[in-house]
This record gives C-alpha cells, structure tokens and sequence, in this order.
C-alpha cells in the first residue's frame, strides 16, 4: 500500500497542502517547529481517526479556521481509493470514500493502514496503561474496522455507568428499600449487561492479538538489542482468573468473558457504589511489558526503553503486513534519538517497505546509509503572513 497523493487544508498550520507521493522512501525535512510532523500526522489520523499527539481534535484545526479537510488518494495491490475526511472540532467529524459520504467516518478504518514510529512512543513503556490499551485497540481497529465501533460504543456506556454512579449514590445506597433506590439499581443492571456484553468483545480481540503479536515484539526486540534481556508481554485484566483459563485457547471464548465480567460487577458493586466508579472492565486493563523477570516501567534503562517501543511498532508492522498488505511506515523524527545501531536496523526495516515516510530537523539527524536510498526529498519551510505563521513546502528562494 502506498499515498499517490496528500492534500490538506487548514490543518494545524498548513492553510493548503498538495503533495505527489511515490513508493519507496521520501523525506521531509525542516526545522522543528516548522509543521513537517503535522503532514504524517495527518495520515495518521486519516488511518487511526486518532491524533498520536493530542486527545481532542481542536488543536487541528488551524487558528481562525471552522475546520480541516484531509484527503489521500490510495492504492492498494493496484487499486485505488480516494478518501476524505472533514474535521469538525463542535460537531461530528465527516468522511468520504471515492466522493461518496459514508455514514461514519469509521468506516474510513482500514482503507489506510500505516505504523508510525515517534518520540511520543516512549510512553508505550513509561507511560500509564491507556497508552498500552490504546496499542492494541489502534490495532484491532485497523484489522477488524467493526470493532471500532464495539469500543466507540464501550466508551459510551462506560460514561453512562460512571455518571450513575456518581449522581445516584445515595439512592444506590438506599438499595430496594426505596422506589429512588430500586429504580436506579434497575439502571445499572441495565449498564451492568451492556458493559460486560461489548466488554467482552473487546477484551477477547484484545487477548488473542497479544497472542499474535507478543512472539513478534520478542523477536524484533532481540533483533534490534541482542545483547539485553529477553523481552515479554502479557495481558492483564480486572478478570485475571477466568482470563488465565483461557490462555490455552486459540479464540477465546466471549460468553465466558461476559459472563466473568457480569460476575466481578455484582462482587464489587458496593465499592463502585461507594467510589463512584467503574472498577471491572476493559478499561482497566493493561499490557505488562516485561524486561527479563522484570516490569520494563522502571527498570528499562533509556536505552532498553526505546528498544522495547521500536520493538513494538515493528511488530505491529510485520503482524500488519502478514495480513496482505504493507502499511505505510511512518519513522516521525526519531533518526536523532536513536543510537548506530538501532538506526541501522531501522533502515533495514524501512527499505523492505512499500512506501516509507521520514521526518527529520536536519540532514545530520539520519543514518549515513539512508541518503543513498531516498526516493524523493522536500522541505518543509515557514513564512509570517498577517494569520500568523504558515507552513510551506518545497519554497523557491
């Protein structure tokens, strides 16, 4: 897979952009600051409907400007699709394919796979759980676009639940010895059923993908630093137990899982009743990342952690394209973080590829051998215009 051709408009700081692309490896390069990561991450968001920077989608619209529109043109295995999307920070986002406007912009999912590499993932390994939860369901996503809409919809009632429990807790207290009381555990048994049901699902696509990609992190980790400890991942749940008797079991079961989660709900009611919040579900769980015998959060020096986060990514790559098609590889100014070696096996990884995106301040930011394998090479550049400072590509002098 590979973008023939990118355009933006008023997205961050790029009022316009029109770029041809090409398979094989093309560069951009301009000074921090100046918008080069607002071009992949404008991919990005096309292929994830997520920004890999921001939570929300206000800070993409350029200042002054009701909204964004990102279109790219794709090919996959010589077939081409055309897809748009219309960023809209107070009201719902829009999207089309081939110019016909599809009813959600999930249905985008999938029509652009990409794997991007950045700075920000070293938050994978440090950061807190939703980092590693997000990893998974980006995946998920991208391979099965209808599970998308199982954790759209998870959110949903998660939010519904917790605001019960928040605004009703004295008549959950109360219990059916009063009408008030009844009424709202008849309420949250309600959210209680639709929790667990679309929980599972998610819970079951996310175990049996560590299940794929875990061999494939601690191949590429020893790849790419052969000389630390071995590396693995485990998933973890507020449902350990019940998910522990299904490790063994090539698709794990979703009735089961539902029916575990329905029961750790009613276990542990009181407390939520008493916190005010959700404490079982898919929300809470996280992926271990372990370093030797070790949690790789804390005890993974600078240079083992952004070993474990390149690992990562590779993984993903390789368990995307076992699928059928390359994603297009996105390495967003990460060249300078990265020691000889690691930058080596980087190149070795994006020359593979069908269609490589590189950001980078400088020419002295890249590996010696990559200049030689460069398709095509733009500058990113800025001027001051009375709506503030833009982002240009490629200016003549």
């Amino acid at each position: 897979m590979y973008i023939r051709s990118l355009e933006l408009r008023d997205f961050r700081s790029w009022p316009e952009l029109k770029v041809e692309l090409k398979p094989g490896i093309t560069l951009f390069i301009g000074r921090n600051g100046f918008g080069k990561t607002n071009i992949v991450e404008a991919i990005g968001y096309l292929a994830h409907l997520s920004s890999h920077r921001v939570s929300t989608d206000a800070p993409l619209v350029r200042a002054d400007a009701r909204d964004s529109r990102i279109s790219a043109v794709a090919v996959n295995q010589g077939r081409e699709l055309a897809t748009h999307l219309l960023i809209r920070p107070h009201a719902p986002n829009q999207g089309q394919i081939n110019r016909t406007r599809v009813k959600s912009p999930r249905e985008l999912l999938g029509v652009i796979r990409s794997v991007l590499f950045a700075p920000e993932d070293l938050t994978l390994v440090r950061g807190e759980p939703a980092e590693r939860r997000r990893y998974l369901d980006d995946i998920i996503a991208t391979r099965s676009p209808r599970l998308a809409g199982v954790k759209s919809d998870y959110d949903k009632v998660l939010k519904q639940r917790n605001a019960l429990l928040k605004s009703a807790t004295i008549a959950l207290r109360r219990g059916y010895s009063s009408e008030e009381g009844a009424a709202a555990l008849t309420t949250l048994d309600t959210w209680d059923g639709q929790l667990a049901a679309l929980g599972a699902q998610l819970m079951a696509a996310r175990i049996s993908l560590v299940k794929e990609v875990s061999e494939l992190i601690g191949e590429a980790y020893s790849t790419i630093a052969p000389e630390s400890r071995a590396v693995s991942v485990v998933y973890r749940s507020t449902i350990d137990q019940a998910l522990s008797d299904l490790s063994d079991s090539a698709d794990p079961d979703t009735g089961i899982i539902e029916a575990t989660l329905l029961s750790e709900l009613g276990r542990k009611r009181q407390r939520e009743i008493e916190r005010g919040l959700s404490l079982v579900g898919p929300h809470r769980d996280d992926l271990e990342l372990q370093l030797g015998t070790q949690p790789a959060k804390g005890f993974a020096s600078h240079g083992e952690t952004w070993s474990f986060a390149l690992a990562m990514r590779i993984a993903e790559f390789n368990l995307l394209r076992s699928d059928g098609t390359d994603p297009i590889l996105i390495l967003d100014d990460v060249f300078s973080e990265l020691d000889a070696g690691r930058r080596e096996k980087l190149v070795a990884i994006a020359q593979g590829a069908e269609q490589v995106i590189i950001t980078a301040a400088v020419n002295e930011d890249l590996p010696g051998n990559l200049g030689e394998v460069i398709t095509t090479s733009h500058t990113v550049t800025v001027v001051d215009t009375d709506n503030g400072r833009i982002s240009v590509l490629d200016a003549t002098p």
